[in-house]
């Protein structure tokens, strides 16, 4: 799978992202120049963590046959040390359904051990930047 990024115009920050059939938006906020009219780049990493452990959650109470009617996950960041190399995640799981104290517990471990908490707790993750050949022009 490629996801292509673009421009959306020269005098601004917004850019459309493209992935499969499915666009999305980012922007800078105000703050840091942009207009803030979708996301940023932050966002979606606090937001790919969030969705992560929301479907890893329904996925693992499917096939357990643990009563999970839906769950709420709610993301803090505090990027006040990024440039030291620390970016804090707090998460907040309000599990829905009726469920005993040991499912609740359960399910709470299980979000700890989805796909993108592991990657971005654990994995060596390397990044390679190719220029392309020629310029573009539009």
């Amino acid at each position: 799978m490629t996801i292509t990024v673009n421009t959306e115009s020269s005098e601004g920050f917004r850019h459309s992202i493209q992935i499969d059939d499915h666009e999305v938006f980012t922007d800078l906020p105000k703050t840091a120049g942009g207009e803030g009219t979708a996301p940023d780049p932050h966002d979606y990493f606090d937001a790919a963590l969030g969705a992560c452990k929301a479907l890893t959650l329904k996925l693992y109470a499917q096939k357990k046959d643990i009563p999970l009617t839906g769950v709420t996950v709610e993301l803090k960041h505090d990027n006040s040390q990024e440039q030291q190399g620390k970016y804090a995640l707090h998460v907040k799981l309000t599990l829905k359904g009726v469920l005993t104290d040991a499912q609740r517990e359960e399910l709470h471990r299980v979000a700890d051990r989805c796909p993108i908490h592991k990657l971005m707790t654990t994995a060596q993750v390397t990044v390679e930047t190719h220029l392309s050949e020629g310029a573009f022009s539009q």
